[in-house]
């Protein structure tokens, strides 16, 4: 199957919608900055390869010099290969403070020959709680693959290789709470959380295997900056600003959530014993 070419559509319209923003991209020199673990986070290739790495000592990290306020994030990684348990490999958008807006991508460690789980949530006013995990289709190990996320007032759409895995949609309106207002950096990191990472925490990192290492490559961000974002997003008010996955799109959604899913928080009554979240209602226009 050729599961690169399954949201162009999606790709497209974002264009379309960002063609008066600018693209980033190019070099992780000029791009992001390295914000801790010393040694252990490196860039090569004249600033178009990034690699971090965790031994027992520290794990590493990074961040944009940029914030964004909407727009098409895109990163391909290479996974931590082999025995990963209990490590986890972040990527996700962030603002600051403790009411901070957060969208994450996470990928959990596992023994060899497990599959890694991708963990989802989405953060509004500093609170969480909305995750969703995948299996993927692939051995995200073996070589690079493309993690996005389109953000825009209307929705957040998670994808990988431009296939859409999750859909987060603005359902302010019945009191849902979205992250519109806060510009976020992008983030990366590589840490050990063997207390609940792998199998609840019941498989610990093996440190006889560090270090262990991540890739990274080819960013880029087709999206408005915090200082720009002002004087450009109210061109796009109109219709065009609430752009949404077609027919084609929303079937590969389907197919993934089918498939690949393993945990929803929408469908966990045991989590919340009181009422699912008001997103949840399957009746509702917003799931």
């Amino acid at each position: 199957m050729a599961y690169g070419s399954a949201a162009m559509s999606v790709a497209f319209w974002w264009v379309l919608l960002m063609g008066a923003f600018r693209a980033y991209g190019g070099s992780f020199y000029e791009d992001f900055e390295i914000t801790w673990g010393g040694d252990r986070a490196k860039v090569f290739n004249r600033g178009s390869l990034l690699s971090l790495s965790l031994d027992k000592v520290s794990g590493s990290g990074f961040q944009s010099k940029k914030q964004y306020l909407f727009g098409r994030i895109d990163m391909q990684l290479k996974l931590v290969a082999g025995n990963s348990a209990g490590t986890v490999t972040a990527y996700y958008l962030s603002s600051e403070g403790a009411s901070h807006d957060e969208i994450d991508f996470e990928f959990l460690g596992n023994v060899s020959g497990d599959p890694y789980i991708l963990h989802t949530n989405v953060f509004t006013q500093g609170k969480g709680n909305r995750e969703q995990q995948f299996y993927l289709w692939f051995d995200p190990t073996k070589n690079f693959h493309t993690y996005s996320i389109l953000w825009n007032p209307q929705r957040i759409i998670f994808l990988v290789d431009n296939y859409p895995i999750r859909e987060f949609k603005n359902a302010e309106e019945i009191g849902v709470p979205f992250p519109r207002t806060q510009p976020m950096r992008i983030y990366s990191s590589l840490w050990n959380a063997d207390d609940w990472a792998t199998r609840g925490g019941l498989v610990k990192t093996d440190w006889s295997k560090a270090p262990f290492t991540a890739y990274y490559r080819n960013f880029n961000a087709t999206a408005c900056t915090a200082a720009d974002c002002a004087k450009s997003w109210s061109s796009f008010s109109g219709s065009s600003s609430a752009a949404e996955l077609d027919a084609f799109g929303r079937r590969r959604l389907r197919w993934v959530q089918k498939y690949f899913m393993i945990y929803n928080y929408c469908t966990d009554l045991k989590r919340f014993p009181q009422g699912l979240p008001p997103e949840c209602n399957r009746r509702s226009k917003f799931l």
